[in-house]
């Protein structure tokens, strides 16, 4: 049975995106034999339908990641009963998770840092109104939380 993950920012189009399409990346390249299915979603429904960021489109297109098919979606109460890990990018997503989640669920609510503990860092920041350095910045945290996610959801 495949493990589920669903990654988790506010508007679903530059930080959760680039998570999803990151991780499966990694997991098609170095994942065999480990079933996962991965998704992301938002918090807030400001661009539901829309593709991702075009500055997050070209980040992953120079590191060999094609992210432009995806499209941006809420979070539903759904998502917390079909997906094991549900990763949020920041603090105050993570706590509108934890709000709006059946409390049975909430346990499966964690940060997308919390698998890249070498990064000194708890945030992915929000890329969203700065330039282009900081889509890299979020390709480079979320590459190496991809690592430790695949290496923990391993054993």
């Amino acid at each position: 049975m495949a493990q589920q993950v669903l990654f988790v920012c506010m508007g679903n189009i530059c930080r959760s995106p680039t998570a999803e399409a990151v991780f499966r990346d990694i997991v098609r390249r170095e994942g065999r034999g480990i079933d996962i299915v991965v998704d992301s979603a938002g918090t807030h429904a400001y661009h539901v339908g829309e593709s991702p960021d075009s500055r997050a489109i070209a980040a992953a297109r120079r590191r060999g990641i094609e992210m432009q098919d995806l499209r941006a979606r809420v979070v539903s109460r759904e998502d917390f009963l079909r997906f094991d890990l549900v990763l949020a990018m920041d603090e105050e997503n993570l706590a509108h998770l934890v709000r709006i989640a059946p409390a049975s669920q909430r346990q499966r609510i964690q940060l997308l840092l919390d698998y890249a503990p070498g990064s000194g860092m708890r945030e992915v920041p929000d890329p969203y109104y700065g330039g282009a350095s900081g889509f890299e910045q979020v390709l480079d945290l979320v590459e190496e939380a991809a690592h430790g996610l695949l290496a923990a959801l391993r054993s």
